[in-house]
């Protein structure tokens, strides 16, 4: 008997895992955490939906949060197998899971010194010394096109996801003794025509399909359409005597920003006397882990790399120590600051926002995903204030959203990934469910396809 269960990303877009279950061999495709409101990340700390301890495998897709945060909590709580990935995703997935260990000891930290005698302190999910231990249970590198015997009937193959250094889908091929069966989980799914990776794989014949579906009720707008609007953004600001903000994401949109920036200075497009931070540590050893990967690369990135450094340029400042960070704050125009987080629940960007937020000289630029319930949603959908290190701040700096940069696939590219090939079933995951999911499975079910919306751990028959 083959089953199937979502425990994460089941009609919502974070936290991402899934559990296949094939002659009682237990596989996990990717552990993420739960990311936006409070009561989301409060499920961080809730049992897993499954004995950890009974897991034979975690296949890992690709090194966002979302996907691997909650990999030292499972081993933590007793996984013992082995985690299969990429190279360029293991190392990535070191970085994100020791600076998301480092923020949670920092906030018990601070959480501790607020309470009060007697009062319970909450601990953090995991430490440092968790996140070191779970490197310990990594395999060797997965090559993509690489067929891989992971139990008992379970073989694996990583296909190209286009989506960020390293991301691949997995193809399992399941076998329990009775029926054979193919089932591909997308991972995230990447825009093509995107000028670092490749564009994503298109999706190989397949029984069932595990699908993301973060933008799937619309197309973004064009990459180039984007690129011009950031340098009108900068452009303007510049000519307000301003700073720019742009809350990032440590991984594949630093990167992409930083290229952009450098084309834009260098053709003239941008003001060459702008000064650019990325004021990130995080996504500062990022963009070093993306120099040592060009088997990654698109080939028009490759030819890039025979002129110089794509992602350098003049007047670039990388910002690890936290006194230059704070020395930033005192610019008070001419600046282009790229700090994490890019929903802004976060990392260093939120000092730049109170130090900028309130200035109608400056303008703070949003190039990714908001989920609900974080600072990023409320800023974008337009409050007069907010509130940032227990302080009401008001919005007075203009507030540009430019979606075309999304690592994401659209709707059509989600379509096209898909294709027209016959499907047992489409399982729509990873996305908002009123807005992407329902709206995708709509026009899916138009082209022919049957699609469910699978529930948070609801076990499903693969027949």
């Amino acid at each position: 008997m083959i089953i199937y269960a979502c425990h994460g990303g089941a009609k919502q877009v974070t936290g991402s895992c899934h559990l296949v279950t094939c002659n009682e061999r237990r596989i996990l495709i990717d552990c993420g955490l739960f990311q936006g409101s409070r009561e989301e990340e409060q499920a961080n700390a809730e049992p897993f939906g499954f004995d950890p301890a009974s897991i034979d495998a975690l296949l890992l897709t690709h090194a966002h949060l979302d996907h691997c945060g909650r990999i030292p909590l499972l081993v933590k709580q007793g996984f013992r197998g082995r985690i299969h990935c990429t190279s360029a995703t293991r190392e990535l997935a070191r970085l994100v899971m020791l600076d998301a260990a480092s923020l949670q000891e920092e906030d018990a930290r601070r959480a501790a010194t607020r309470a009060r005698n007697g009062e319970a302190v909450e601990e953090p999910l995991y430490t440092i010394d968790d996140a070191l231990h779970a490197l310990d249970y990594f395999a060797a590198d997965s090559a993509y096109g690489d067929t891989l015997d992971v139990a008992a009937g379970v073989r694996a193959r990583f296909l190209d996801a286009g989506h960020i250094l390293g991301s691949a889908s997995v193809l399992l091929e399941l076998d329990d003794g009775q029926i054979q069966r193919r089932m591909l989980f997308s991972g995230d799914l990447g825009n093509a025509g995107r000028p670092i990776v490749r564009d994503p794989m298109p999706a190989p014949p397949a029984d069932y399909v595990v699908m993301e579906s973060t933008y799937g009720d619309r197309p973004h707008r064009s990459v180039p359409d984007s690129v011009d609007e950031l340098y009108q953004a900068i452009r303007e600001t510049a000519q307000r005597q301003g700073n720019v903000v742009i809350p990032t994401f440590a991984l594949e949109r630093t990167q992409e920003l930083l290229y952009y920036l450098h084309q834009g200075i260098r053709n003239g497009l941008v003001p060459s006397h702008i000064r650019v931070f990325l004021d990130s540590p995080m996504a500062i050893s990022a963009t070093e882990i993306f120099r040592r990967h060009p088997e990654c690369y698109d080939i028009g990135f490759l030819k890039e790399l025979e002129h110089g450094d794509p992602f350098g340029m003049p007047g670039l400042h990388f910002t690890r120590e936290t006194g230059e960070s704070m020395a930033i704050n005192a610019i008070e125009s001419g600046a282009v600051i790229l700090a994490g987080s890019g929903m802004c629940n976060g990392g260093r960007v939120r000092h730049h926002l109170k130090h900028n937020l309130w200035r109608e000289r400056s303008s703070i630029v949003f190039v990714g995903y908001a989920a609900e319930g974080t600072l990023a949603r409320s800023i974008i959908d337009g409050a007069k204030s907010v509130s940032i290190f227990h302080r009401e701040i008001a919005v007075r700096a203009r507030i540009w959203t430019i979606n075309g940069f999304s690592a994401h696939a659209d709707q059509p590219n989600l379509i096209d990934w898909l294709g027209s090939a016959p499907r047992r079933k489409v399982f729509l995951v990873h996305g908002e469910y009123e807005r992407g999911m329902t709206r995708l499975q709509e026009v899916l079910r138009k082209r022919g396809f049957n699609c469910q919306l699978p529930g948070k751990g609801e076990p499903i028959k693969i027949d």
